[in-house]
């Protein structure tokens, strides 16, 4: 992810009303540097290199606004939500993810199944849709 990308969020973020905070700025590069989906324990140990007061419950917190506010993306694997940057910051044009189950690499996947649902749907109106899909990448095949 670009700085640019950084920025837009910081942007958002005081848009919407929220305060900046050198917290919320290292919360949001992490995931920029780090794109992949992370868990809010890994969010938390990476922060506590820097900020050892920081607590879990204001981690969680932190993502689930930058989840309303598209910051963030989240998912759920193996009944623990985990978060990745929002590819829309981006400037990313609309795709679907292959996700690793072992290491939370992404993949992008750059085509939409829905044009096969809309025909299965006709009179309906969909409101949005999420395709993921979920996996062992190369790299961790390889350690296997």
């Amino acid at each position: 992810m670009t700085g640019a990308s950084v920025e837009k969020a910081i942007q958002l973020l005081k848009e919407k009303g929220y305060k900046y905070t050198d917290k919320r700025q290292s919360m949001i590069e992490l995931f920029a540097q780090a794109d992949r989906y992370l868990t809010a324990k890994e969010v938390q140990k990476y922060l506590k290199q820097t900020y050892p007061s920081l607590s879990y419950d204001t981690i969680y917190r932190n993502l689930y606004s930058f989840v309303e506010m598209n910051i963030l993306e989240e998912t759920e694997l193996s009944g623990e939500k985990m978060f990745r940057f929002s590819c829309s910051l981006d400037g990313q044009h609309h795709h679907h993810h292959f996700i690793c189950t072992k290491c939370g690499m992404t993949k992008n996947i750059h085509m939409c199944p829905m044009d096969f649902f809309k025909e299965q749907l006709d009179g309906c109106e969909i409101q949005s849709h999420r395709f993921e899909i979920f996996g062992t990448c190369e790299n961790c095949l390889k350690v296997s």
